[in-house]
């Protein structure tokens, strides 16, 4: 048998952290699917914005078997890392990027804006947190505490700007093995953590709106029976609003 253990070692510790997951954000997962069920019943969108590897966040919510249709993801390539991860990497420090991306979404005042940021301190994923405390949306922060009061020193981090909170447990630097014989840390753990927290507050959120007598608004796989009927109207309502259906 093949020996594996630095990858056992990883999976192992990326199970304790999702593990820890509910124990640590029990309170702030109840406020953010209360936020999200609110929108939805006011006809509202949940937009998620990150940069860097935290925009593959927006996108894992954006059409997804078994997900809100409600998601609205926020894209811009000068903040992702599909051409040009250097390029993205000094956008993000930038201020005054966001405000210009953000004018194409209509984000109101009945709306969910979840902002994610492993280190939490980048200017772009801070003034987005603001852009929406302005509009008078609901801001919900997928950050590294741990990370973010490391790596603050004296700046505002997306946590300071947020009105709720969830903690991812990343250690700072985001990687959590360590390589032999050096000082090198290989597997990081944002990307998997932040998405399992981020559908743990939609299915939170999707379970009490169907429990309140309406339809959560639910895309079903392409494969199921059904999904075609099922999925067609939810593009059909939401696709005015979200210009990446």
């Amino acid at each position: 048998m093949t020996k594996t253990p630095t990858a056992a070692a990883y999976l192992a510790d990326l199970t304790t952290r999702i593990g820890r997951l509910y124990d640590d954000n029990a309170e702030a997962i109840a406020l953010a699917a209360a936020a999200v069920e609110r929108t939805a019943k006011a006809d509202g969108l949940v937009y998620v914005f990150g940069t860097g590897h935290s925009h593959t966040m927006a996108e894992e919510a954006h059409f997804r078997a078994g997900g809100l249709a409600l998601t609205v993801p926020i894209l811009a390539a000068t903040t992702m890392v599909h051409e040009g991860a250097v390029a993205g990497t000094v956008f993000e420090r930038m201020s005054g990027i966001v405000a210009p991306i953000f004018a194409r979404y209509p984000i109101g005042p009945n709306d969910v804006l979840i902002v994610v940021s492993n280190s939490g301190v980048n200017t772009a994923t801070v003034e987005a947190a603001l852009i929406g405390k302005t509009i008078g949306a609901t801001v919900i922060a997928i950050t590294s505490e741990a990370y973010s009061k490391a790596a603050a020193q004296g700046r505002t981090r997306l946590a300071d700007v947020a009105d709720i909170v969830l903690d991812n447990g990343a250690p700072p630097g985001d990687a959590t093995v360590n390589l032999p014989g050096s000082k090198l840390r290989a597997g990081p753990v944002s990307t998997s953590i932040g998405a399992a927290l981020m559908n743990a507050v939609f299915v939170e959120a999707a379970a009490r709106l169907q429990s309140a007598g309406g339809a959560a608004p639910i895309y079903l796989s392409a494969n199921m029976p059904g999904a075609k009927e099922v999925n067609e109207a939810l593009i059909e309502r939401y696709r005015p609003r979200n210009p990446h259906l």
